[in-house]
């Protein structure tokens, strides 16, 4: 979540959707085979992220694709893009904004709280709670409300989901563990799979290849991992099925340097921070 835009936010899905009757077709898999990764097949009904192609990342909102782009990931709010391999953006650790008053009243000892009884913020993005991981029966009433969305993006026709905040032990001050995450990040991802979705990693570097063999992630979206340094973390785990967006902010190298490097993700693009709309004047997009 280093340099996560502002993004619509993931609404909930009103009312319960079971879990045995919301299963989605895979996609198109635009260059990518079937429930297959880098050392084989999976097994699973569902397409894996392609090991090549042109990427583009609209989490602060859906327009047209220019052309040429074969993977699109919009916020779980959204419609996937039309023939492209569709992900869908899922805030799988804190909460959004929006959603703040529902977790209070609904699932309150789901929310990571302080010593006092408060809710624990994300220092970066104060108006997101941080989800309590620490506990098995936490962890099932997140998983029971993440499933909503989870349900929808494969309802919607999407190929693959992304959670977000995986590292949100990192901003716990202790409270969270990171086999906590990894605990709930293996529910998150076997429910994606049973609604015939691929599930990918957000950033993190520092799990190596646990992210894969522990929790069955099938691929990574990571940010800035050409300006951190941290790009083999995750192509030695995940070999070619590594998104990485770098932003135009950055001051550190030149976006030519990036694209020249032998070092960086083959699907590497460039945005603007705010990820705003394709017309705007703060528009940015670029690949290699």
């Amino acid at each position: 979540m280093r340099a996560r835009s502002l993004v619509l936010g993931s609404v909930l899905v009103v009312g319960a959707l079971l879990l045995s009757g919301c299963a989605a077709g895979a996609g198109s898999g635009v260059g990518s085979d079937a429930g297959s990764d880098a050392d084989g097949d999976v097994g699973h009904g569902y397409t894996n992220l392609p090991t090549s192609g042109i990427p583009d990342y609209q989490l602060g909102g859906a327009y047209r694709p220019a052309d040429g782009v074969t993977i699109v990931e919009r916020d779980s709010t959204a419609h996937p893009a039309s023939g492209r391999y569709s992900i869908c953006y899922v805030n799988g650790f804190q909460t959004q904004p929006e959603d703040a008053a529902m977790w209070k009243e609904r699932y309150p000892d789901a929310i990571l709280r302080n010593d006092n009884g408060k809710p624990v913020s994300d220092p970066g993005w104060p108006d997101e709670m941080l989800l309590d991981t620490s506990s098995a029966s936490a962890r099932a009433s997140i998983v029971h409300v993440l499933t909503r969305s989870i349900a929808r993006c494969g309802d919607r026709g999407f190929d693959a989901v992304e959670f977000d905040n995986l590292d949100s032990w990192t901003r716990s001050h202790g409270a969270l563990t990171r086999a906590g995450n990894l605990a709930l990040a293996k529910s998150l991802v076997d429910v994606a799979h049973e609604h015939g979705l691929a599930a990918g990693q957000k950033n993190t570097p520092q799990l190596g290849s646990a992210g894969k063999r522990d929790t069955g992630f099938d691929f990574v979206v990571a940010e800035e991992c050409m300006t951190y340094d941290e790009c083999g973390a995750y192509t030695k785990a995940y070999g070619q099925r590594v998104i990485d967006v770098e932003y135009s902010d950055d001051s550190d190298g030149s976006w030519s340097d990036v694209c020249a490097s032998d070092s960086r993700p083959a699907m590497t693009i460039l945005r603007d921070r705010d990820l705003v709309a394709r017309g705007s004047e703060a528009y940015v997009f670029e690949h290699c």
